[in-house]
């Protein structure tokens, strides 16, 4: 069995989908065990799990010799021809727009996004729900005129609210036509959006709300999934949702066995898998229930079911005693998991020194170390004492422009070393850096700048005529004569503090427009201060910085090595997708300190003569899975 298995597991052996029909039935025999074995392997699009336990039942009646026994085969084509007679597509699309309209972001629980997953690598668990909580949801469903689907699609609406940091969450549910329960042998099942609020609304407000929805969403069980995601506001290729919930009416234990289970035949083994990387299903024996979950298993699908459960439970109490409660209210986590959650992780007290700005933690680097060399780029050098002046002739203009603490000042620049002077002299301004990278397209630009409203934008001779557009006023950094006569002393901010920002990213937009990030500088001097215990710098250490200024990567680039008296040595633009020449500039400048994503990683590890790179001893990865094999 476990040879037959392993020999057809879909996940490399593949159905033509363009060879009839989509099934097939392998039989083996099990000499050591005397039995014939049989695996069938079919794909949804021909038939759904309601059909596939009628074909069983069809084939156990076939191999008693009792196949006068069956009822009349209906053709499939009578549940398309009802399908088609129900709501036209204009009424379909109404009532998803009405739904969808304004939803912008997919929901994505424990930032699964990927819908195009072929199953691998999920774990399977299944709970059973206690018995006597089994008994209240159905007592209370009664009692409010809804359904027990109702209550356990609004569980499930909790489990994934939790799960997304979202109040209002979208995710597939599972539909099953209009025929099921007749004897029809194909895909009757359908999967439709679901939109469900976890705010301040009352529970029975919410229950009932939820009951009414699908209500109406009955009408409209035969559109078609891509219409109803087409009309929400997410952008393709983005998904509307990557969680789905299957609750379903299953027969019972007893109910299962096909004829003639008594006889010898059996059940082995089954597994289901669909493109979503979340699966939630309950199935519904008429008593009881039982919960099962579909997720990686770097998440957990017990730790899903689990959640589940305790969600159940608390819809159940507060329905019984406090329905006038908000939703909001309600848990997911166990008494155990919510003490690990909000204690024991949170028990990370250590002694720091007293928190400051990020730039003051470069000021007190040069006036230990003036003289050390603070960049390099190309064949040109700033010492730490010359950065420092030119980046005060920045602020001071600014800080004489009006910039006052948390105003944003853009910075509109190429690499070299005027964007590093740049960041720090707003910085030193009391402002907040807000980056724009060059190479992201005009209309982003100008989308960032209008939602940033920055009070100033520092830019190069190079740029500026991109920047015709801009109504606030605009200083060239590399024109020598635009801080002509700036002091060169540190500028003294009275009230600037570690709460105040430092500086604004913008996310990349792919789950609609970009928005910005704000940081203070109480929460990256933190950053540093850890990355400086865990990995500490010196004065020998040279850091390469090729990370665009726009992702929070460059950060600490920037700042670490600036802080603790390393050097910054700036990559050439387009050097960063380059292997050959980020081994050249490595060997070449001695650095010791990289980052890498792990896909770029994978790159640089084949380039020729790797060994030359002997100066490196610390290669950070972050922003992708980071694979085994690397």
């Amino acid at each position: 069995a476990d040879q037959l298995w392993t020999r057809f597991d879909p996940r490399h052996y593949r159905l033509d989908l363009q060879q009839a029909p989509l099934f097939r039935l392998f039989v083996a025999y099990d000499q050591r065990n005397d039995r014939w074995i049989a695996l069938q392997l079919l794909h949804q699009l021909c038939m759904d799990h309601m059909a596939q336990e009628n074909l069983q039942m069809e084939v156990a009646a076939y191999l008693q010799g009792r196949q006068a026994e069956l009822p009349p085969a209906l053709p499939f084509r009578n549940f398309v021809a009802q399908a088609r007679l129900g709501a036209n597509a204009s009424e379909h699309e109404a009532f998803f727009r009405e739904m969808l309209g304004d939803v912008e972001e997919p929901t994505v629980p424990f930032g699964l996004a990927d819908v195009r997953g072929d199953g691998s690598g999920i774990d399977e668990t299944r709970r059973e729900v206690d018995a006597g909580l089994a008994r209240r949801l159905r007592s209370r469903a009664r009692a409010l005129g809804v359904s027990v689907a109702s209550l356990g699609h609004l569980a499930s609406a909790l489990v994934l609210a939790r799960a997304s940091g979202r109040d209002d969450v979208v995710f597939g549910t599972v539909l099953f036509g209009g025929m099921q329960g007749e004897n029809v042998l194909g895909l009757g099942i359908n999967t439709l959006p679901v939109r469900i609020r976890v705010d301040a609304s009352s529970i029975g407000t919410s229950v009932r709300a939820v009951h009414n929805l699908f209500s109406q969403l009955l009408r409209h069980e035969h559109a078609s999934l891509v219409l109803a995601q087409n009309c929400s506001r997410v952008q393709a290729p983005a998904p509307l949702f990557s969680a789905l919930l299957n609750y379903r009416h299953s027969k019972g234990e007893t109910e299962q066995k096909p004829p003639g289970a008594s006889n010898g035949m059996g059940h082995l083994r089954s597994e289901e898998r669909t493109n979503y990387p979340l699966t939630l299903a309950i199935d519904d024996f008429g008593e009881g229930f039982e919960l099962l979950a579909q997720a990686p298993a770097s998440i957990g699908p017990a730790r899903i079911c689990a959640m589940l459960h305790r969600a159940l439970e608390q819809l159940v109490d507060a329905l019984e005693h406090a329905p006038s409660s908000p939703m909001y209210q309600l848990d997911v986590l166990s008494v155990e998991e919510r003490r690990q959650v909000v204690e024991t992780f949170n028990d990370t007290a250590v002694d720091y020194p007293p928190v400051r700005c990020l730039h003051q933690l470069f000021e007190e680097q040069v006036a230990r170390t003036p003289e050390a060399i603070a960049l390099v780029f190309k064949d040109h050098q700033l010492t730490y004492a010359e950065l420092n002046a030119r980046a005060n002739q920045v602020a001071h203009y600014l800080l004489a422009q009006g910039v006052k603490p948390d105003e944003r000042v853009a910075l509109y620049v190429e690499r070299g070393p005027e964007m590093v002077i740049g960041l720090l002299g707003v910085l030193k301004a009391s402002g907040s850096y807000v980056p724009l990278d060059p190479d992201y397209p005009l209309d982003r630009i100008s989308y960032m700048l209008a939602d940033a409203a920055p009070k100033i934008v520092l830019t190069q001779t190079a740029l500026r005529a991109r920047l015709s557009h801009v109504s606030v006023p605009v200083l060239i950094l590399d024109d020598a004569g635009s801080l002509a006569g700036q002091p060169g002393h540190d500028p003294v901010v009275t009230g600037l503090s570690s709460t105040h920002l430092a500086y604004v990213i913008y996310t990349s937009g792919s789950t609609g427009n970009p928005k910005g990030v704000m940081i203070e500088h109480g929460g990256i001097v933190n950053r540093l201060q850890w990355m400086q215990d865990a990995y500490p710098l010196d004065g020998t250490d040279r850091v390469l910085q090729k990370t665009s200024f726009s992702f929070d990567v460059s950060v600490w680039e920037f700042f670490w090595p600036l802080s603790y008296g390393a050097r910054i040595v700036l990559a050439e633009p387009g050097g960063h997708k380059d292997p050959a020449y980020l081994q050249d500039v490595i060997v070449r400048e001695a650095v010791t300190v990289t980052h890498f994503v792990p896909s770029m990683l994978r790159q640089f590890l084949s380039v020729e003569e790797l060994k030359a790179c002997v100066s490196l001893r610390h290669v950070f990865c972050s922003g992708e899975a980071l694979s085994t094999d690397i």
